[in-house]
């Protein structure tokens, strides 16, 4: 809204930007862009189980802090990686509640795979993760979904990985709410725009 005159310019200006996005897959197609839109990109950088140019796929985590822990992490990772950036005043986030299909998975949490837990919790190298989530890409039939321990949440938390958009069980968020994170070098802390039931604050 701040680079354009009216609401017409503001629509024509979001129809320009969304020609310029890749396509959203045929089997995302249905669904709200909150759960639809980390499955159109294939970044050049690797994620923990998504290699560099490899199709996208949806992180959650089971609990909000664990989320937010996960997202705080990286804001602060950004100051820290660039010293010449000045501190990150509060910026909304949408925490947002999603719903899942029982679905073929694997639980990293539990044996036998839980003996191999500095593999899957290695803080930078993603190369053991990454290569387990192309054997279970190529499964057949291919597994859908992967749990794990949280690596950037400082108590126990358990996030989860989906390859496949159908494992959504509504199109939409069933919840949302905002949430401002405001980071400098030594914290990060998140605040619930309106404060609701508690917690509605976080710091780590």
């Amino acid at each position: 809204m701040r680079l354009v005159d009216s609401l017409a310019e503001q629509v024509l200006l979001e129809q320009l930007l969304e020609a310029s996005k890749p396509p959203i897959p045929a089997a995302a197609a249905s669904l709200h862009y909150l759960l639809a839109t980390p499955f159109r990109y294939r970044p050049a950088q690797g994620s923990r189980f998504r290699a560099p140019q490899q199709a996208g796929v949806w992180y959650g985590a089971e609990h909000l802090r664990t989320a937010l822990a996960e997202k705080s992490y990286w804001r602060q990772r950004f100051l820290l990686d660039s010293p010449g950036t000045p501190e990150l005043g509060p910026v909304p986030h949408t925490a947002f509640t999603a719903a899942m299909h029982s679905t073929r998975a694997l639980d990293l949490t539990r044996p036998p795979l839980v003996r191999d837990h500095k593999h899957w919790k290695d803080p930078d190298d993603y190369s053991a993760t990454q290569h387990l989530a192309a054997q279970a890409r190529a499964a057949e039939p291919p597994l859908q979904v992967i749990r794990y321990a949280s690596v950037r949440d400082p108590r126990p938390g358990h996030c989860a990985v989906l390859f496949d958009p159908a494992v959504f069980k509504s199109p939409a968020p069933l919840h949302q709410e905002t949430w401002f994170l405001a980071a400098t070098r030594q914290r990060v802390r998140c605040v619930r725009d309106v404060p609701g039931t508690e917690p509605a604050a976080f710091e780590f």
